[in-house]
């Protein structure tokens, strides 16, 4: 009897373990002052970063303790955006990160509360809106109104120009 006991004990342990881990991210989104952008589960504003490249995290060391990754333990979860956008790419630490539309995507340390979007201020980085549009901030505090893509040349045509 006393030889299955260790057996039994690392078993329990390796349970336990598994009932502690913390459950996949979520992603949803929030009415804020830049309009509707991506949160995590408690409300905090999502970022991308404009240096990253085919979905790869640029921002290590010094840069991942400002702007800290979304980082998850398994398939993200999705509330009132497409999941189909949502994946996961594998950070140089080996954690998980959670990516939006090939953007992963970070907290800004100094947004404290829910609904908080000063890092969209921050040159280089950006909320981002449900359909995965970059949101970056004015002076004035408003959001960026993203470029025109419009066709039109802009000069009216016809007999008045």
């Amino acid at each position: 009897m006393s030889r299955f006991l260790p057996v039994v004990a690392v078993a329990l342990v390796a349970v336990s373990a598994s009932w502690a881990a913390a459950p996949p991210a979520k992603v949803g989104i929030r009415a804020t002052s830049l309009g509707l952008v991506l949160v995590d589960a408690h409300g905090r504003t999502l970022y991308a970063f404009d240096l990253d490249k085919a979905g790869r995290s640029a921002c290590s060391g010094a840069c991942a303790a400002a702007w800290p990754p979304l980082v998850t333990s398994g398939k993200p979860r999705a509330a009132g955006i497409p999941a189909s956008k949502l994946r996961t790419v594998k950070r140089s630490d080996g954690r998980l990160q959670v990516t939006f539309a090939g953007h992963p995507l970070y907290f800004f340390a100094k947004d404290r509360k829910a609904g908080q979007v000063a890092g969209a201020a921050v040159a280089h980085w950006a909320a981002l809106s449900p359909g995965g549009v970059k949101v970056h901030a004015t002076s004035a505090g408003g959001a960026v109104p993203p470029p025109v893509t419009s066709t039109d040349p802009g000069y009216g045509g016809g007999d008045g120009y």
